[in-house]
């Protein structure tokens, strides 16, 4: 019966590819000249007049709107003038995926060194794609941990015969500019990680590093980089493709007013004129302590599904020592018998324990949801505080700042993927790793580590209001938000029952 449930699980993660990006932008043609073909200023003479450039500190921004995410990202590829090294675990070719698509031409076509490295195993992108992008001289594109395969049969035989390794997954997030400038967070690049989506949108949170944490994150990118299991991809010679005609069809699919508003192409225009205000308001923070944790690649060797890595041991020691609260945010609550033992030991010393995750209501993963119910109860016996993020959170009228949200009327679900903790009102995590199995065991995970008081009160005031009634359900031990859903939704997250645990 294990091996059916392998199988089955194998054949739906495998799937099928889509249309190839040149055929979706066929009705694209000749380009625009709707974005900058060379920087107006480099980053490090905006570092220098922001007064961020000692290079023996770090400064940090939190990014918590999606659309102010996008346009920094697109600043900086403007403004970059060496390199630009991404990696993310999704890397969508939808609306957001192309916009950034263009500026990564864009970049390389001015001598930009540009590498990017994706998870195999959420590649959206075909190989009529890949021809066009490596027929770029300044553009290298590696996969991480490929399934090797030439058709179906062959990717499932491959999963089946080792299931763990198939299951390790790079799910870093990182974007480096010129080796001073960083973001890394839980936004991966797609739609509704940046409030682009009509139907469903993240909540996320990102921090953008400059200076000595920056130049840490380019060093584990660059680990990943030269990595054997990360794979150079390499289209075959069938996959003939006019690379500056898709070039050409990309740019004008984000010149497209509809595809890419003027408003937000001005909002990015502005970014220095904004700095001074940033700082002014205390939003751009010195830290007085800074690391970067992330598992090296291929996790750990250990048999079974568990082993552990850096993040888990670094955040375990962080709760561990904690003397006053600690407030956290994730997405996915699946906690071992190690974990629910952590936050126990917490609340028994005195400190004050609280946990914002999704509700059934918001939730994308009902697999993960329904190992969170197994464990909910006991988690709230224990005396730990959670909570669950409400679909239609008042707060997303104010997180949401897309102009394109504000028009529909905030209709999309609004679901909580940030990942993020504040320790005794002094340290602030920020990162990719969601409190369950699969980022503890098997996914490669990284966080920002950040000592600050003043960033810590900032983020965790946020997070507070986060836990008001117009914006999450308390779970108590005698009720939860669960009949919210409805009988199908519940139903279904009933019968996720039969993944285990260690693989959620």
């Amino acid at each position: 019966m294990k091996l059916v449930f392998t199988l089955l699980g194998a054949l739906l993660m495998v799937g099928c590819g889509g249309a190839p990006l040149t055929d979706r932008l066929e009705h694209y043609e000749g380009g625009g000249a709707c974005g900058g073909t060379a920087a107006n200023t480099s980053i490090s003479e905006q570092m220098t007049a922001a007064a961020v450039d000692d290079t023996s500190a770090t400064w940090a921004y939190v990014l918590e709107e999606g659309e102010e995410a996008i346009f920094t990202r697109a600043w900086l590829s403007e403004n970059s003038t060496q390199s630009i090294d991404i990696q993310y675990f999704i890397f969508a070719m939808d609306n957001v995926g192309i916009i950034a698509l263009d500026y990564l031409i864009r970049a390389a076509d001015r001598g930009v060194q540009v590498r990017m490295l994706i998870d195999d195993f959420m590649l959206d992108v075909e190989e009529e794609d890949v021809a066009a992008l490596n027929a770029h001289p300044n553009i290298s594109i590696r996969v991480y941990n490929p399934n090797v395969g030439e058709n179906t049969f062959q990717k499932v035989r491959g999963v089946v015969s080792d299931f763990k390794g198939f299951n390790q997954r790079m799910h870093n997030k990182t974007f480096i500019v010129d080796g001073r400038v960083a973001i890394t967070g839980g936004r991966n690049i797609a739609d509704e990680y940046f409030d682009y989506d009509q139907d469903y949108n993240f909540r996320d949170r990102d921090v953008l590093l400059m200076g000595t944490g920056a130049r840490d994150i380019q060093t584990s990118f660059d680990a990943f980089w030269s990595h054997p299991l990360a794979v150079n991809l390499v289209a075959s010679e069938a996959a003939g493709v006019d690379a500056l005609e898709f070039y050409r069809s990309v740019q004008a699919y984000a010149c497209d007013p509809e595809n890419f508003w003027p408003e937000i192409r001005a909002l990015i225009d502005g970014i220095p004129d904004a700095i001074p205000h940033l700082i002014e308001a205390g939003r751009l923070h010195r830290l007085e302590g800074m690391r970067f944790v992330s598992d090296v690649p291929g996790k750990n060797d250990a048999k079974g599904y568990s082993g552990g890595g850096k993040s888990t041991e670094a955040l375990i020691d962080l709760v561990a020592s904690a003397q006053e609260s600690v407030m956290i945010q994730s997405p996915y609550l699946v906690l071992t018998d190690l974990g629910l033992t952590l936050f126990a030991d917490a609340v028994a010393r005195g400190v004050e324990v609280t946990i914002l995750t999704n509700s059934l209501c918001s939730t994308d993963n009902l697999e993960a949801f329904n190992g969170y119910q197994r464990i909910r109860e006991e988690l709230v016996g224990s005396g730990v505080k959670v909570f669950e993020y409400r679909p239609d959170a008042e707060i997303r009228k104010r997180l949401i700042t897309a102009e394109k949200q504000a028009r529909s009327g905030y209709v999309p679900t609004f679901g909580l993927h940030a990942k993020s903790m504040v320790i005794d009102h002094s340290t602030t995590v920020i990162g990719t790793f969601n409190l369950d199995p699969r980022s503890a065991n098997l996914n490669t995970e990284c966080v920002a580590i950040m000592s600050s008081a003043a960033m810590a009160g900032q983020v965790e005031s946020l997070m507070r209001e986060e836990l008001d009634p117009a914006n999450a359900w308390q779970t108590t031990p005698f009720s939860n938000p669960d009949f919210h859903a409805g009988t199908a939704k519940r139903l279904s997250t009933w019968f996720r029952g039969i993944v285990p645990a260690s693989l959620l």
